[in-house]
């Protein structure tokens, strides 16, 4: 397919950032699969614990204002991209295995910059392999939720370096995956190294995790806590080697929480707007923490707005690696994780298949033209009619975007799939 639309350049401004060559930091970016605020403890989660993650707030900053797309294809591809949707054509799930592999920006980052670099996990939304991409080692299964081979299935199937396996009855998949991660950071201990984990955890169908009691009748609780503990074990090996100072860890959701778990996920007995899949609130608001030991502010929780398109810029400029000669739409928070001066972002944008809104601190301005005041989120948020100015001001902003001028999705609307009544002609 042949696609025509112009790039708009629409410029951030950055703060500058300079670190020298002995102070750039390993980087390991742990991915959370469907895991909300109110899935995470320090978020004020009313039914989940989670002591590492809390543990890993506390010595670092807690971001409270992070937004990503409210599936998960389309939110990797904005993280490796930093492109928003209708640039990179990842509006629907299954349009991300379809794009094009200059959009996969961030591992080449890193390997311009001479790191090692390690993609664990889920990788299957985006398309070919991790190594295609500049990922040096690999390990990645099939699909989401992977966990276990279930009685009487198939064995599940995962890949290392592009050798096909298939999971051994009595294996874990976390658990592999964890060890994958250690084994690459001991390997690359002494040169600088990133990471990619997007874990298993807590995407369903859940299956009982090996601390879950027998017959444990909330297996979201055991998966949350389980991968609560993977997180601590892999701090506590860095700890252990001595890397904790020279490494930023970012922990970060990749959506809302997955319908069937939403109301469930309260903070202070009330329900939040939104769930995976939605264009409320919490379909794309996410958890999102930052700890670099003596870099990273401890114990800051900041509210300024961020959104997963930043990721790309702001590694770029934390390593010293140049941007490719493309139009991005993040903008760099090198300085907030460095706890420096910084002119946050006036308004973030999210998009799933033509659906899509622009939001600042207190107002969203969606496709349709509807004005919400989100003073009341992440519970609540007011339709308000007629004229005002901030719907001046966030048509302004649509105006110079200009999503409906690039790529528009083909799929079925809901961010999910391509067309399906195409594809019941096909068949």
């Amino acid at each position: 397919m042949v696609r025509h639309f112009v790039f708009l350049t629409f410029a951030l401004p950055l703060m500058a950032v300079v670190l020298t060559a002995t102070e750039k930091p390993n980087v390991i970016f742990i991915l959370a699969d469907d895991l909300g605020i109110g899935n995470v403890g320090c978020y004020g989660s009313d039914r989940y614990k989670t002591p590492h993650i809390d543990k890993l707030a506390a010595e670092g900053t807690r971001f409270t204002q992070c937004f990503t797309a409210a599936l998960c294809g389309p939110s990797r591809a904005l993280i490796m991209s930093g492109r928003y949707a209708f640039r990179n054509g990842a509006t629907n799930q299954d349009a991300c295995t379809n794009l094009d592999p200059k959009e996969i920006v961030l591992p080449r980052l890193f390997k311009a910059a001479g790191y090692a670099t390690a993609c664990v996990g889920k990788w299957g939304q985006l398309p070919g392999e991790p190594g295609d991409h500049g990922f040096d080692d690999w390990m990645r299964f099939n699909g989401s939720g992977v966990y276990r081979n279930v009685d009487g299935g198939k064995p599940e199937r995962y890949s290392i370096n592009g050798d096909d396996k298939k999971l051994a009855d009595g294996e874990y998949m976390p658990d592999m995956c964890h060890d994958r991660v250690v084994k690459f950071v001991r390997q690359h201990r002494d040169e600088p190294f990133f990471v990619y984990y997007p874990m298993s955890h807590v995407h369903g169908e859940l299956l009982p995790t090996p601390d879950s009691a027998p017959g444990s009748n909330d297996l979201m609780a055991d998966n949350i806590a389980y991968m609560d503990k993977l997180v601590g074990r892999l701090i506590a090996e860095l700890d252990t080697l001595k890397l904790r100072e020279k490494t930023l860890v970012i922990f970060m959701g990749d959506n809302g929480t997955g319908k069937g778990m939403a109301d469930r996920a309260t903070i202070g007995g009330k329900v939040l707007s939104g769930m995976k899949g939605t264009m409320l609130e919490c379909g794309g608001l996410v958890p999102m923490i930052a700890c670099w030991p003596g870099k990273t502010p401890a114990g800051r929780v900041s509210a300024d707005l961020i959104d997963s398109t930043d990721f790309v810029a702001s590694f770029g400029e934390l390593i010293g690696t140049k941007l490719p000669d493309m139009t991005f739409d993040g903008q760099s928070i090198a300085p907030q994780l460095l706890g420096q001066p910084a002119k946050p972002r006036e308004w973030v944008f999210n998009q799933l298949a033509r659906m899509w809104y622009v939001r600042d601190a207190q107002w969203k301005l969606n496709e349709k033209g509807e004005l919400y005041d989100m003073s009341g989120a992440p519970f609540t948020e007011t339709l308000v009619n007629g004229p005002h100015e901030a719907r001046t001001r966030l048509e302004a902003v649509l105006a110079k975007l200009n999503p409906a001028g690039g790529i528009l999705d083909q799929g079925d609307g809901s961010g999910r799939h391509a067309n399906k009544e195409k594809k019941k002609a096909k068949e």
